[in-house]
């Protein structure tokens, strides 16, 4: 990935209770494992969820894929990579990787999108909030 992307890391130990009855982790916890990413990410880089909601906006997801390559299984070690993905438009564009701790291998890539809806109306928003615009640019993250 390029060295200007700001990313973060999370790793992961995989439980039974994250696996399914053909002891592979079940495919909705990569959901969950995206979102431990977007958390590190987060308090890495003063962008958590509560900073967006305390200037007044929820970050919905309207975007989230999956690219599967081997699975993991109980008992793994993984580690999750997220990638922060700059845009002009009012959103969050983050890009993932997990990896297997103990291969090396890249077991699944993934993609999500975020925008900003205002908290009181339940609007999404078209332009940058003001607080995500001084947030690019303390991390020169403008065009």
């Amino acid at each position: 990935m390029e060295e200007s992307v700001l990313s973060a890391v999370r790793k992961i130990d995989i439980r039974f209770s994250e696996v399914d009855s053909m002891h592979v982790v079940w495919h909705g916890n990569y959901a969950k494992y995206f979102e431990d990413a977007r958390e590190a990410f987060g308090e890495k880089y003063g962008l958590d969820y509560l900073t967006i909601y305390g200037n007044g906006y929820f970050a919905p997801l309207v975007e989230l894929t999956f690219k599967y390559k081997r699975p993991l299984r109980y008992g793994d070690r993984a580690e999750i990579r997220i990638f922060y993905r700059p845009t002009e438009a009012a959103k969050l564009v983050f890009d993932y990787e997990i990896t297997d701790l103990e291969s090396g291998e890249v077991v699944l890539t993934g993609h999500s999108v975020q925008v900003f809806m205002e908290k009181e109306s339940y609007q999404m928003v078209w332009g940058n909030p003001e607080f995500f615009e001084a947030w690019k640019r303390k991390w020169g993250m403008m065009p």
